[in-house]
């Protein structure tokens, strides 16, 4: 690996159906579900941006044109609104996409798994460390901190290991997350010693699950390539970082923050209302309404 303290690129693997949301996610991709008035997936890659990533790299399936639409420049939009003089709203749309942030696109062609979805984006990453972020999991940072990814960058820049973010679950839900333990190394931070990928309340060694945020380093592609199918019969990314823990240090940092599972229908309507009691638009208005609503 190169001599880089900075994480320039992010992939966000958006090819995934959102059975969970049907008929919704029918022809609309779940990454473009909106929270309030913002998609998921633009929540993600405002979380990167902010953590200082400039490439986000986009790893799409069929029916996912929306997300790439979103990030493009849009010249009617644009000029229908200069029109208008709606410089507001112009300003917002353009704000969608820097300047300076580029963006990639490469197709999962087969429904594999977290893990080939990140091996997809191998040609574009190169030999580069680089973040993951999952738009389901909607990620907030302490108010007036840092975001999740951002507190990661940091502990990346200490450790020049994988950093992945975790959280302390109830022992009846290890059975959907990765769980790792190992030893403590820091404040907030763990190495890594055990990986085990969707385990039974019984054999699970913690209650830390990983959660949708992880930095990692490009050795972990070679593992995933060359570890058999785990869990679901997919190609498990907890299973390459495992391997990987036997050539590199992997790191577990317990972020401090929320996650919104929006995934799930429960997660995305705590969501949705929590962000809308913060929104400056319609947050006082809103929690009026909410007042009057008799349960």
């Amino acid at each position: 690996m190169k001599n880089v303290t900075r994480i320039n690129k992010a992939v966000f693997p958006v090819a995934g159906l959102g059975t969970r949301f049907l008929p919704a996610t029918k022809a609309q991709p779940k990454e473009m579900l909106p929270v309030v008035d913002k998609p998921l997936i633009q929540y993600a890659v405002e979380e990167a941006y902010g953590a200082g990533i400039r490439h986000m790299i986009f790893v799409t399936g069929r029916n996912k044109r929306a997300i790439e639409d979103h990030f493009d420049t849009a010249y009617e939009l644009e000029s229908e609104l200069e029109a208008h003089g709606k410089k507001e709203l112009l300003a917002l749309v353009r704000s969608l996409a820097p300047e300076d942030m580029f963006c990639s696109f490469v197709r999962q062609p087969r429904a594999l798994g977290l893990g080939h979805a990140v091996l997809c984006a191998q040609p574009l990453v190169n030999d580069e460390p680089f973040a993951v972020l999952l738009a389901d999991d909607l990620m907030c940072g302490p108010d007036g901190g840092p975001s999740v990814l951002g507190q990661m960058v940091e502990q990346f820049a200490k450790t020049q290991t994988c950093i992945l973010a975790v959280q302390e679950v109830p022992r009846d839900h290890v059975k959907r997350y990765g769980i790792v333990a190992g030893q403590p190394a820091g404040e907030r931070l763990t190495k890594v010693e055990k990986m085990v990928e969707k385990p039974n309340p019984d054999q699970a060694p913690s209650r830390m699950g990983v959660a949708g945020r992880y930095i990692l380093t490009p050795g972990v592609f070679d593992m995933i390539r060359n570890n058999p199918r785990g869990a679901g019969g997919e190609i498990q990314l907890t299973d390459g970082i495992a391997r990987l823990m036997t050539t590199e240090g992997v790191h577990a940092y317990l972020y401090q923050g929320r996650r919104y599972d929006c995934g799930s229908k429960q997660g995305f309507l705590e969501a949705t209302v929590d962000f809308a009691l913060k929104h400056d638009e319609v947050g006082p208005e809103f929690r009026e309404y909410l007042k009057s609503v008799k349960f």
